[in-house]
């Protein structure tokens, strides 16, 4: 690699992974403030939390790859040539296609990392994800096991669990259960614990009292052992319909017949969006090298160059994404989802390799300087 090519790009990799971290972090900040209520209201701890929202970071990664990169080609790129860098190279005889070529070196390894989180890291990842939020939100190990926390795991139903003990055992047990207005159920409990049964999980409280309400009249039951049935709380965890961005490509192209024809629409969807968006980074690096290298350098109007690159970089950007929804509405636009990728690619090309460059050379005064 020649001297030039290493020190464009050292540059573009260090702001397209400075980029990258900064647009992550933010966006994942936004993302995990919807997650706040699992701490907030269900008590569960800050590590589970953590686990819970670093699922999402490859699927936000493999989004912001090709914007990132397409913002820093602009920055080194313009950078180089306000300080003349590029005059210098390009007197020296090197053609537009050779000075794009780091910049086409960095957007293979960007693409090549993008297909390795879209076809292996997201499915695993989501999945993952899903599985935990499912979790947290219907499984009565997460909700009702907090100490000194009253929690509502179902509209109407009450828990408050006074001590938990290393073993298992829970001290100062209450439940309310005011999903049936008419007859609203208490129960108070000295110990309890979570038990596993061939029916599903229970809770079996021990040395306590029941309370409920009948025709205006309270029914007092004092009882030594009582199993309150909970395994409606995980009913829908395990029946819980995988997602298309948890499947794998080779499940997303097979149609299955178990699903409506709409969600194997909808996988196919994914399925071209997953093929397609790791391209964009070469779409978007030839798109802003041949806007910015294009026509004879000049400071006064160089900055219209940058506007036109980013409007089209934009245009680019927005259409790739919203191509997602409408092709698992419409399948025929998977064709024009495609022509997205493929029209800009080829007139970028196109413009690196005119041989019109050679009709607009370097004026010795600036290669000189």
């Amino acid at each position: 690699m020649y001297q030039y090519s290493k020190y464009i790009v050292k540059h573009l990799v260090h702001s397209t992974l400075l980029i990258t971290f900064s647009l992550t972090s933010i966006v994942w900040l936004t993302q995990a403030l919807r997650f706040i209520d699992f701490i907030v209201n269900q008590g569960v701890s800050i590590m589970v939390f953590l686990e819970l929202t670093l699922m999402l970071v490859p699927s936000l990664v493999l989004l912001i790859l090709p914007p990132a990169l397409f913002c820093s080609v602009i920055f080194v790129y313009n950078k180089l040539k306000l300080d003349s860098e590029l005059i210098v190279m390009q007197a020296a005889g090197l053609s537009k296609l050779r000075l794009a070529a780091p910049a086409m070196q960095v957007a293979l390894g960007v693409t090549l990392i993008a297909y390795i989180i879209s076809m292996m890291l997201q499915p695993v990842s989501y999945n993952r994800f899903r599985d935990m939020q499912s979790f947290l939100k219907n499984n009565y190990v997460s909700i009702m096991l907090q100490e000194g926390v009253f929690s509502n795991p179902v509209k109407g139903l009450t828990v408050f669990i006074r001590e938990r003990n290393k073993d298992g055992t829970l001290h100062g047990i209450l439940v309310h259960d005011n999903r049936l207005i008419d007859t609203p159920i208490t129960m108070m409990a000295e110990e309890g614990k979570l038990v596993e049964t061939p029916q599903g999980p229970r809770f079996l409280l021990l040395n306590g009292n029941r309370q409920e309400m009948r025709s205006g009249r309270l029914s007092f039951l004092t009882f030594e052992n009582y199993t309150m049935d909970i395994s409606l709380y995980t009913q829908s965890m395990n029946a819980r319909a995988p997602d298309a961005q948890e499947l794998f490509l080779s499940d997303l192209l097979t149609n299955n017949d178990k699903i409506p024809p709409g969600e194997n629409q909808k996988r196919h969807a994914e399925a071209h969006q997953r093929i397609l968006w790791p391209l964009y980074p070469v779409c978007l690096t030839l798109v802003a090298l041949a806007t910015l290298l294009s026509g004879q350098f000049n400071r006064r109007g160089h900055w219209q160059r940058i506007a036109i690159a980013i409007t089209l970089g934009m245009i680019i950007i927005f259409s790739a994404v919203s191509f997602r929804s409408i092709m698992a509405l419409r399948p025929a636009m998977i064709y024009v989802a495609y022509l997205n990728f493929i029209i800009p690619t080829g007139i970028a090309v196109w413009v690196l390799a005119d041989r019109m460059q050679n009709r607009n050379p370097i004026p010795k005064s600036e290669a000189l300087a």
